[in-house]
């Protein structure tokens, strides 16, 4: 009879554990909405999944982000968060599985995960106090719950009588850890019931907590729908009409800003209201600390220029880099205005840090800043109000600085420091304190591997060297001799210039090189770098076969 009863257990094990994979599953989509609808009344960076994703990203190594940056270009925050749920699918599922056995270890297990969301959310640089644990908390309370109600509902079956002919009935013994024998008569329609009520029911808090999510940023939507900009005191000398050549295929000369490269560690897009959003300035050498709204600064004197800016991470022909038409007030006269000198004129701060909503840090040389370049705290990007995803209220631009030491999105806080007292956020992950921007040129056409016919083939693209110019680019075929290139009109200094060559095309595999040298005299070098710690290097290539 002990064989037969083993026999009875095997047949149930496999379904009842499928079952308890099942009301894992259940119970992790439960937390995770409950912890939703939790962080709409909170903040939605508030989110277990936002808050351990931010996590992450701060503790991963620099080279794994620059990887994924490569890789994975704008969508490697959707990878990223993508990938923090199959991570958690799996353990709510090996949770449920382990539940079936040991009821109270698997519920205990899901109230681990919320204790690892509740110190992830606390631990973020914008965390504002213990109520940012909230989600996390109560998404994984409902979630142990729920799994140990529905487990509860595979094991409370009757107990399964072992009975001897001719002997007096008597209970089975009960394996450690196993609790009662299952019965082959549990109660399936209950589990049903339970289950997909509990499905529903996590629908439909998920999908109102997205919905009360997305509309906690309709107050910042429409303050900035409402934003007019003024004419700019200074505004931006027309493009010179040759300065986009008509070339198919090569990248326009002012980016649309729905075009326009992004980069930052932001997983929510922070949506500040620009009727309550302020702007403190203070630190070392601010003799006048002060405080400004953005009513302030649009009262300002604004400036209007085309810039060109470059992302750190951008590989040797990659696609971070953007020309765009900017309007904003010029960040030396208000530091001025605050009693701030530049370390040349005597100043003690030669660290500007800039804060950003979101807990961002950047260090920016002060006497850059301040040395009579068109740094500016932005506020209109391509005719219009920044949008969401570039800064919007106010960002910094500094022409001829990589991103991650100049623009700072969501400015929130300017400290004046210096580099030996202070360390911010790229700094602290391996990378250089001062970065101008590298003497780089790129091939838009034709594309890798592309089969152009015989005959003439232009081959064309964009150079670069912000706040030097570019005053010469070269291009050439196989090992052959270098050839100097058509170049556009320039518009400034601190743009990009378009350049073309036509280039006679005989059948075959063909390398195409391209090199620029700047107004400085300084030829783009051949030697590869990476992107840490100051900006990759090298020339750009492309092979063709041409037919």
């Amino acid at each position: 009879m002990r064989d037969e009863e083993k026999d009875r257990r095997a047949r149930i094990g496999v379904p009842r554990l499928a079952l308890g994979a099942l009301s894992g599953a259940l119970a992790g989509f439960a937390a995770l909405a409950v912890a939703e609808l939790v962080a709409a009344a909170v903040r939605p960076q508030a989110g277990p999944v936002v808050a351990v994703g931010g996590a992450s990203i701060d503790a991963t190594p620099a080279p794994v982000k620059d990887w994924a940056i490569r890789h994975f270009g704008t969508d490697d925050k959707l990878v990223l968060q993508l990938g923090i749920l199959a991570v958690l699918a799996v353990l709510a599922l090996v949770l449920g599985v382990l539940a079936v056995r040991f009821r109270r270890v698997g519920a205990a297990g899901v109230l681990l995960f919320g204790v690892v969301g509740a110190a992830a959310a606390l631990g973020r640089p914008d965390s504002t106090g213990l109520v940012d644990a909230l989600p996390s908390v109560v998404g994984a309370l409902a979630g142990a719950l729920l799994l140990y109600a529905l487990v509860g509902r595979l094991t409370a079956a009757v107990r399964a009588p072992v009975t001897v002919p001719g002997s007096v009935p008597e209970e089975a013994p009960e394996e450690a850890g196993e609790g009662p024998p299952l019965s082959e008569g549990w109660d399936r329609r209950g589990f049903v019931l339970a289950a997909a009520s509990a499905a529903a029911a996590s629908a439909v808090v998920g999908v109102a907590g997205r919905s009360l999510n997305t509309s906690r940023g309709q107050g910042a939507i429409a303050s900035r729908r409402t934003v007019v900009l003024p004419s700019p005191r200074s505004p931006a000398a027309p493009v010179p009409r040759r300065a986009g050549l008509r070339v198919p295929g090569i990248s326009p000369f002012l980016t649309p800003t729905g075009d326009f490269y992004r980069v930052d560690t932001a997983l929510v897009v922070p949506k500040v209201d620009a009727t309550s959003w302020r702007l403190r300035v203070h630190g070392k050498g601010v003799r006048r600390p002060a405080t400004y709204s953005f009513d302030d600064l649009l009262r300002r004197e604004l400036i209007e220029r085309d810039i060109t800016l470059t992302c750190v991470s951008n590989e040797v022909g990659g696609p971070y880099v953007g020309n765009a038409r900017w309007t904003g007030v010029r960040l030396a006269d208000l530091l001025a205005e605050c009693g701030v000198k530049p370390p040349s004129r005597g100043g003690p701060a030669d660290q500007l840090v800039a804060r950003s909503v979101d807990g961002m840090t950047i260090g920016s040389p002060v006497e850059d800043v301040m040395d009579g370049r068109d740094a500016m705290l932005a506020l209109g990007m391509n005719g219009e109000p920044l949008p969401f995803q570039h800064g919007f209220p106010v960002r910094m631009v500094v022409p001829g600085l990589y991103g991650y030491v100049s623009a700072c999105k969501w400015i929130e806080d300017i400290e004046l420091t210096t580099f030996d007292s202070y360390d911010p956020y790229w700094v602290k992950r391996g990378w250089a304190r001062r970065a101008p921007i590298k003497t780089e040129s790129r091939i838009d056409t034709p594309k890798p591997f592309a089969r152009p016919g015989s005959g003439t083939v232009m081959v064309a693209g964009v150079a670069w060297a912000q706040h030097r110019g570019i005053d010469k680019v070269e291009v050439r075929v196989d090992d052959g001799p270098w050839q100097t290139a058509h170049l556009a009109a320039e518009d400034t200094r601190d743009t990009w210039r378009q350049w073309s060559f036509p280039w006679r095309a005989v059948k075959g595999g063909h390398t195409l090189t391209v090199r620029a040298t700047d107004r400085a005299g300084t030829v783009q070098t051949d030697r590869r770098t990476r992107t840490i710690p100051d900006g990759a290097s090298g020339w750009h290539s492309v092979v063709v076969s041409v037919e």
